[in-house]
């Protein structure tokens, strides 16, 4: 009887869970109906455009709507986070709808009836392949797919027809430039259309799960086994051998049908061959993409309402200053050059080709203006082509508009002041830290890092615990962060204590666990190095890196932290002068490293009130003195919570360029800093705050 009606139980909790499935799968049909029914207005939109010349983006609307959906999300208990992350892929495919609209009126072209042929390297399931099923995705079944055993066949079948387009890779993010591409593209009859990124994911697979010491032979592409290295590294048994093609490696192994042998490639080659993954992520560098080029046999027009990139091949005159006065004439007509290669002259030892990629449209009079002068100061120049840039420029929500939306979502939202601090006087006395003076560099230094952009006129927020304690405090403190409006997560990950008994930090595995925080909420992440040994291994996962007061005078330390090429934020000595810590700068500065951030964060004095005093003129006498963005730590000059607030107030208000301030889910529970710790209530009522000045 019992076991009857346990039955019966599962049974009806079975039913109750297929109902509730059968209503999400209604669910998600409105929800595709209604993006269907979006796409056809956006296509409308996109013809009236076309036909009075209006914008092709609208960032007020884009930015109004977003804060209207964050209010209304709110309403139905999402959060922010979750509204922005879904409305940008919204606004996103909206903008790409609209610019393929234009261009295939500006171009006479369309998805039509007539077969598309693209010429690919390799065979399905490569990396290629990949890319241009994404970029070629808008003609559906009208496309066929060719795949070819050499970048030289790939061109080829452009040249003579075979192909209608094909696709390159040219770069990736870690290994850097393809140099047998570079080399063709100067010598073949083609021009660039377009092009494609990829997140590129190595997998370790085979042809059943078996354990890693099972494996004796890996098969894989040569510069795919140098990109995952460390992790063939650890398994110095293996055989490595090599192909032509990731996906080649797949099927080799598929035909073997042989347990102990593996390949390195795409978890989608898996897939396609029916194979098991054994690693994912093996790479030495995460978050590794390829940039792949798009070429036809004849050169595209690009309406130039949509952003644009030109890329160009040169050889300056063999004189001294040569590359750098063509250059200059980029630089003078304000043409940003996002891509400078150089490559060997064959035949002509020790001259070079250099490779040039800039943002701008051939139809643009000052485009031309600049060629033209470029064209008399070099030897050789070949135009490769314009063409559409794949990078789409989110509308940014300013974070205390949308905290402010979140918060209070009946309320109409004020718009964001536009006021600013006044323009820093820009003294001509010589300073013993030159390359930090405003004698050196009269404009503002502006650091991008992670979709921020630090200085200027711009006012960030680092928030995030003290501490990384545990993988569930710093999860819940980065949503917290984002949806407050935060910028940047912070969290330390090796603490400097004064006390040899407290809480030292997780080390490596907080960082590991501030890495994923920062990847899962979008965010960069800063942390502090205390010692070079930690230089490398912190470098290569967190965004920014925190020198603390500790270690402002650390000679030694701040040399080997120039020669990185992280943005690095320099916080003032507890017992330090503004010229110190402009001299300790110059340490950073005099090694290569331009991207550092100074940071006030109190200095001790006989007042014992708190627990530093916060010089807040610090503020406005750096931004006098230097280019350099500045920073101003309240919780560290405070150490109460009570007192964070107004002190981070009064730092927007005197001119700083951001604050860095210290919340915990549980302060009373903090390891580390708790007292100074605000709780979440205090920190969302302060970035509405904040929102207000």
């Amino acid at each position: 009887m019992e076991t009857d009606q346990v039955n019966e139980t599962n049974e009806n909790a079975d039913e109750k869970i297929n109902q509730l499935r059968s209503q999400i799968n209604s669910v998600d049909e409105k929800i595709i109906e209604c993006l269907a029914s979006r796409r056809k207005l956006v296509s409308e939109i996109a013809s009236g455009k076309a036909r009075d010349g209006s914008p092709l983006r609208d960032s007020k609307r884009e930015q109004e709507l977003l804060v209207d959906r964050i209010r209304i999300g709110k309403e139905r208990g999402l959060d922010a986070y979750f509204v922005t992350k879904v409305f940008h892929e919204i606004i996103d495919d909206s903008v790409r709808l609209q610019q393929e609209y234009l261009q295939g009126r500006a171009n006479s072209t369309a998805p039509g009836q007539a077969v598309v042929r693209i010429a690919f390297h390799g065979i399905e399931g490569s990396y290629s392949h990949i890319a241009a099923r994404k970029h070629f995705s808008r003609y559906g079944e009208q496309v066929v797919f060719l795949g070819k055993t050499s970048f030289d066949e790939v061109i080829k079948a452009v040249e003579q027809g075979h192909a209608d387009y094909a696709i390159l890779p040219i770069e990736n993010t870690a290994s850097g430039g393809i140099n047998d591409v570079y080399d063709l593209l100067l010598h073949s009859q083609i021009s660039l259309v377009g092009e494609e990124k990829i997140p590129v994911t190595h997998c370790l697979i085979a042809s059943k799960n078996v354990p890693l010491t099972q494996i004796k032979r890996v098969f894989g592409r040569p510069n795919v086994i140098s990109e995952c290295g460390k992790f063939i590294s650890r398994f110095p048994d293996w055989q490595i051998e090599y192909l032509s093609d990731s996906a080649l490696s797949v099927k080799r192994i598929k035909d073997a049908n042989d347990s102990s042998m593996a390949a390195i490639a795409s978890e989608e080659a898996a897939q396609l061959f029916g194979l098991t993954v054994l690693e994912r992520d093996i790479s030495n560098h995460r978050e590794s993409f390829n940039r792949y080029i798009i070429v036809a046999r004849n050169p595209i027009k690009v309406d130039v309402r949509i952003p644009c990139k030109t890329s160009l091949v040169m050889a300056t005159a063999q004189r001294a200053g040569s590359l750098v006065e063509a250059l200059t004439v980029f630089r003078d007509h304000g043409i940003n050059l996002t891509k400078l290669e150089s490559r060997p002259i064959p035949g002509n030892p020790w001259e070079e080709m250099f490779y040039v990629d800039f943002e701008g449209n051939l139809a643009d009079e000052r485009v031309q203006s600049a060629l033209s002068e470029v064209t008399k100061g070099t030897r050789f120049i070949k135009v490769l082509g314009s063409y559409p840039s794949s990078d789409l420029v989110r509308t940014p929500v300013a974070p205390e508009v949308a905290a402010a939306a979140a918060a209070a979502p009946a309320a109409k939202k004020a718009a964001p002041s536009e006021s600013k601090p006044a323009e820093p006087a820009k003294p001509k006395t010589k300073k013993a830290y030159k390359l930090a003076s405003r004698d050196n560099k009269p404009e503002d230094t502006l650091i991008h890092v992670g979709g921020v952009t630090i200085g200027g006129d711009n006012f960030s927020v680092i928030a995030g615990p003290c501490s990384v304690e545990s993988y569930d405090q710093i999860m819940l403190c980065a949503k917290e962060a984002k949806a407050a409006g935060a910028h940047i997560l912070r969290g330390g990950c090796f603490k400097p204590r004064t006390s040899p008994y407290s809480f030292q930090g997780l080390g490596l595995q907080g960082l590991d666990f501030l890495a994923e925080a920062g990847r899962t909420f979008g965010m960069p992440i800063i942390t502090e190095v205390m010692s070079e040994e930690y230089i490398e291994p912190v470098a290569a996962k967190s965004d920014i890196i925190q020198i603390g007061a500790r270690n402002m005078q650390n000679f030694s330390l701040l040399k080997a932290i120039g020669r990185t090429q992280r943005p690095i934020m320099l916080k003032r000595g507890l017992s330090s002068t503004i010229e110190d810590l402009l001299m300790a700068v110059e340490y950073i500065l005099s090694e290569g490293n331009q991207q550092v951030i100074l940071c006030e964060r109190g200095i001790r004095t006989f007042e014992t009130a708190t627990r530093n005093t916060l010089d807040i003129s610090a503020a406005p006498v750096l931004r006098r003195l230097t280019h350099l963005p500045v920073f101003i730590d309240p919780s560290h000059a405070a150490g109460e919570r009570e007192l964070v607030p107004p002190l981070a107030l009064a730092a927007k208000a005197v001119g700083a360029h951001g604050i860095m301030v210290e919340f915990h889910p549980e302060p009373e529970k903090a390891l580390s800093d708790g007292p100074q710790a605000l709780r979440f209530p205090q920190f969302e009522e302060m970035m509405q705050a904040l929102g207000k000045i």
